[in-house]
């Protein structure tokens, strides 16, 4: 049996826009010696008549602070991220980008003084939404769930205990419960749909 690539497919558009968006924000970075994600794509505390304040809430998931931290934080996003956008679709995923985005930058601007960016949040929704996801209808949860939930969030509560690593390991537990929140709505609203079939 021949193997034959006929075309490369554009399979995910909302997660590798997201990947492709942030490649380019990283490289304007490098170019501009950081100023340009300092300025645009890093959240933090500003005056909240400036509409730059509101726009950075949102689009510090896309500033990097250097490539291995876009490497890592895309090679997860790419390959979960992909996997969840084929399951729920591509507008959920904006959404819960979107909400993870908006939850995390809110948290950071009103009790810490440090400058926040990256797509990590992001990473952990995914991870946690993506275990969730099994999730049957009849109300069983999968144990890869919990233990997800327990090494991840665990973790970084640990790390953010016992550490100094200027990592925000609150970004991770917030993005992990945003995916937790969103999967169960998500599945409840599948279940709702799927019983009105």
């Amino acid at each position: 049996m021949k193997f034959k690539i006929k075309k490369v497919k554009f399979n995910s558009p909302t997660i590798l826009t997201f990947a492709i968006l942030s490649f380019v924000v990283l490289i304007i970075g490098y170019v501009t010696d950081g100023h340009f994600v300092l300025k645009y794509f890093s959240c933090y505390k500003g005056s909240l008549t400036s509409p730059l304040t509101y726009f950075r809430v949102i689009s510090h998931v896309l500033g990097h602070a250097n490539f291995q931290h876009w490497f890592y934080n895309m090679s997860l996003i790419l390959v979960i991220g992909s996997m969840l956008e084929e399951k729920y679709g591509s507008i959920i995923m904006i959404e819960s980008i979107l909400i993870t985005a908006l939850v995390t930058g809110v948290i950071n601007m009103l009790f810490f003084s440090t400058a926040l960016l990256g797509a990590s949040g992001i990473v952990f929704m995914m991870i946690v939404l993506g275990s969730i996801s099994g999730i049957k209808e009849d109300g069983e949860i999968p144990l890869s769930f919990i233990l997800v939930l327990l090494m991840y969030i665990g973790q970084e509560v640990y790390q953010g205990i016992f550490s100094n690593d200027n990592i925000s390991q609150l970004t991770h537990i917030i993005g992990g419960f945003s995916g937790a929140i969103l999967g169960f709505i998500y599945n409840a609203k599948n279940n709702t749909d799927n019983n009105l079939i």
